[in-house]
């Protein structure tokens, strides 16, 4: 039976609610600092950790729970005659239940905001878990109030072990954001963990003769395709999660109106408009044929209008992914047993994010690519400088560059308030094949569009083939030995260009 418990939090959601119902049960509480104050003035009797320790918090608060008489309370083995032996010797009394959330330190990442006494208690707690429940999150205090007046104030085994494998996987994930606060302020570290928690068995790989299953970081709170509900549909194969991140985060990218069609990880059709009925039907008609069978990203919500559109055209889609969709929406697609429905929520950008990469038997780490080329990174680089209007494409053009596989070049138009992509040119070992390519895919829509590099042009017969096409304008980084021969080749074609300064591979 859970007879005192320990509380001392940093978020104080519910923590009054959950206290005046452990007293409402008997539990005598003990606490510190600002949670005991929350707790007195809400009328919750509690006992100062001071008080129980018989010793002072000191240094700011630094050390307040740090003291043998608050561990031994803890690990103590309730069925061991020797830790009662020393319970007893030293009037020591159970504690039975540790309640601690830790400092916030992925918000305040500062050497003060490094919590020590939490993640001690807490891994107390859990190693003793035997005996005693910790608890780390305000989701599992109804549970466990639940529980304690269903078994007569106490909790179940593997409630306790279910806990004890949550403050494990927290503590390790506090230490990780820890170490790389280090490692990027202060000096690179030599070993890194990675911690992920499994979501599902797939029933296969990339191909039905690989074993695969799906793993995502429990502590992440980006919108991305882990933390996005299926409402809808069957399982989400390996593919289907590859392809859905793609669409998330290419339209991630965008704040007006946006629709993305992704086709085996590349974008196959992106348009932003006023609306997102116009965006989405403008990004279908980019390639309509290699849009059946892929997967559709919104970053509004799906609407009726959308659905009547599939229906009308019978558009075979894998997945829909939006913010959410709208009653109706979920009412008509429903005869669509196969078709998945993703909903993320408001989509927001995490700038912080890192990006993992694969090799056999290691992995590659960087900082992910969030950045975003505006007009003040721009370097005018030819004669003829480009329109407002091809401005607003070229910055279009290069935002979805930077989600195609290299060597990758995208072809925009902009007008009347449209942005919207002519042509995909993706996954080349040549950039000049890329170019003829995505002109070759975009046809006569190609005339009069701008272009996006996502690196150099190591030649000029990149440039002469865009022109070929009707490209008027080009983006790229710049930076190759032969810029000035790439610049004199778009001045002799009457063909704008800039750099931006900022190469957009993506491998």
């Amino acid at each position: 039976m859970i007879q005192r418990a320990l509380i001392s939090v940093s978020d104080k959601t519910g923590i009054v609610e959950f206290a005046q119902g452990l007293h409402e049960l008997g539990v005598k509480i003990i606490s510190t600092g600002g949670t005991a104050e929350v707790l007195k003035k809400s009328g919750v009797p509690v006992q100062d950790v001071s008080a129980y320790t018989g010793f002072p918090e000191m240094m700011d608060g630094r050390v307040k729970t740090l003291h043998p008489k608050i561990y031994a309370s803890i690990l103590a083995r309730r069925d061991h005659a020797e830790d009662k032996k020393m319970l007893e010797q030293h009037k020591i009394k159970p504690i039975d239940l540790v309640v601690v959330n830790l400092y916030p330190f992925d918000q305040h990442k500062d050497i003060e905001h490094i919590d020590i006494g939490g993640p001690t208690l807490i891994r107390a707690a859990a190693k003793n878990f035997q005996y005693v429940t910790a608890i780390t999150h305000p989701d599992d205090y109804e549970t466990v109030l639940a529980e304690m007046k269903k078994n007569n104030g106490n909790t179940e085994l593997k409630t306790r072990e279910r806990l004890a494998k949550k403050v494990f996987s927290e503590t390790n994930h506090y230490d990780e954001l820890i170490a790389n606060w280090f490692r990027e302020n202060l000096d690179e570290a030599e070993v890194m963990d990675l911690h992920y928690e499994k979501v599902a068995s797939l029933r296969y790989g990339e191909n039905p003769h690989q074993k695969a299953a799906f793993f995502r970081n429990p502590f992440n709170r980006d919108a991305n395709i882990t933390n996005a509900k299926v409402l809808q549909g069957k399982q989400l194969s390996f593919n289907n999660i590859v392809d859905s991140n793609s669409a998330i985060e290419l339209v991630k990218e965008f704040d007006r109106p946006t629709a993305v069609f992704i086709k085996h990880n590349n974008p196959c059709g992106v348009a932003s408009a006023d609306t997102i009925e116009e965006a989405f039907e403008l990004s279908f008609n980019v390639d309509a044929k290699s849009a059946f069978g892929g997967v559709l990203a919104l970053n509004r919500p799906c609407t009726s209008a959308i659905t009547d559109f599939m229906f009308q055209h019978n558009l075979f889609l894998e997945i829909i992914i939006a913010p959410e969709f709208e009653s109706d929406v979920r009412e008509k697609l429903n005869s669509k047993k196969n078709l998945r429905l993703l909903e993320t929520g408001p989509l927001v950008l995490d700038t912080h994010r890192r990006d993992i990469k694969k090799v056999a038997g290691g992995v590659l780490i960087q900082s992910a690519n969030t950045y975003a080329v505006t007009e003040k990174d721009l370097q005018y680089v030819t004669k003829k400088k480009p329109t407002k209007e091809e401005i607003r494409a070229l910055l279009f053009a290069n935002k979805v560059v930077k989600h195609v596989t290299s060597n990758a070049v995208i072809f925009a138009k902009s007008h009347n308030g449209v942005d919207v992509v002519t042509g995909v040119g993706a996954g080349q070992m040549s950039r000049v094949d890329a170019v003829f390519i995505g002109a070759h895919k975009g046809g006569e829509h190609i005339k009069g569009s701008v272009m996006a590099s996502d690196a150099f042009f190591p030649f000029s017969d990149g440039v002469e083939e865009a022109a070929k096409a009707g490209v008027t304008a080009i983006i790229s980084p710049g930076g190759s030995v032969r810029d000035a021969e790439v610049i004199a080749k778009a001045d002799e074609l009457g063909v704008s260009m800039v750099f931006s300064g900022v190469r957009m591979f993506r491998h």
